[in-house]
């Protein structure tokens, strides 16, 4: 098989839609959903065999989706440019890699930015599931927040593991962001020092615009994917009967009641 032929067929599992195209590509979110709960359950457990066996298991499958990805990229190096690339790598290093105890471990739940970034995937999931039509806003701005909270996480808990005795675990270091995220502040965990403090205030800042923009999916009407053939305006409500640009009238698919 020639390198031309291997490419084609890999772009066809990867962009094609076709049924085994559509199989891998949710075959490939199923995994990206056990990499992270992977991730989040083994940041709360001791160092074993059989973690590190898995940790390499997972890094191996993860490099060979990040090679794959890079073949059949019309435009390879550009993707270097992506931040979503670059958490690809992190992750897959601090899988691969023989880090200490957990070190590093709050790295690989950057791969969760993955779930994010497929284009092909989430098209899908707007054909198939009126679910994720209805709440994909929503589903964004959780994400986004679950992955900040434990990117966080690990942050605190590496920066204060050894300096700051409140802090002895992840579960430590998890109630210390969530107290700090929604301003709540017990006051029994603090971070100390210009650090500490620094990270507190990025905690707060951030953690709370994602909480804003998480209460403006779930109250905000609800809107669907339609274009208007006229002006190209893809959101509209759901019982839209004309384009809010341009007055076109519309014609967007109705499911019925549920």
């Amino acid at each position: 098989m020639t390198l031309t032929s291997l490419r084609c067929n890999v772009r066809r599992l990867y962009e094609g839609a076709t049924p085994s195209g559509v199989r891998f590509r949710y075959a490939l979110l199923v995994f990206d959903i056990v990499t992270v709960l992977f991730i989040i359950a083994t940041s709360f457990l001791q160092p074993s065999e059989i973690i590190e066996t898995l940790d390499v298991l997972f890094g191996v499958m993860l490099l060979a989706d990040f090679s794959a990805r890079l073949l059949v990229d019309r435009h390879p190096f550009r993707k270097f440019a992506e931040i979503a690339t670059w958490a690809d790598m992190v992750a897959i290093v601090s899988f691969l890699a023989p880090l200490a105890g957990e070190a590093g471990g709050f790295l690989r739940i950057l791969r969760t930015l993955g779930l994010l970034r497929d284009y092909q995937m989430l098209v899908r999931l707007r054909i198939d599931s009126p679910f994720f039509r209805r709440n994909e806003d929503v589903i964004f701005a959780v994400t986004n927040l679950a992955v900040f909270i434990f990117v966080m996480t690990g942050i605190v808990y590496e920066t204060q593991k050894f300096r700051n005795d409140e802090i002895r675990n992840y579960a430590d270091a998890l109630y210390f962001t969530v107290t700090a995220l929604t301003t709540t502040g017990f006051g029994d965990i603090t971070l100390s020092g210009t650090v500490g403090r620094l990270i507190t205030v990025v905690i707060m800042i951030f953690g709370v615009t994602l909480f804003f923009n998480l209460a403006r999916a779930l109250l905000s009407p609800n809107k669907v994917r339609f274009p208007c053939p006229a002006c190209g305006l893809q959101r509209h409500d759901a019982d839209a009967v004309h384009c809010k640009a341009c007055g076109t009238l519309l014609n967007i698919p109705d499911e019925g009641a549920v």
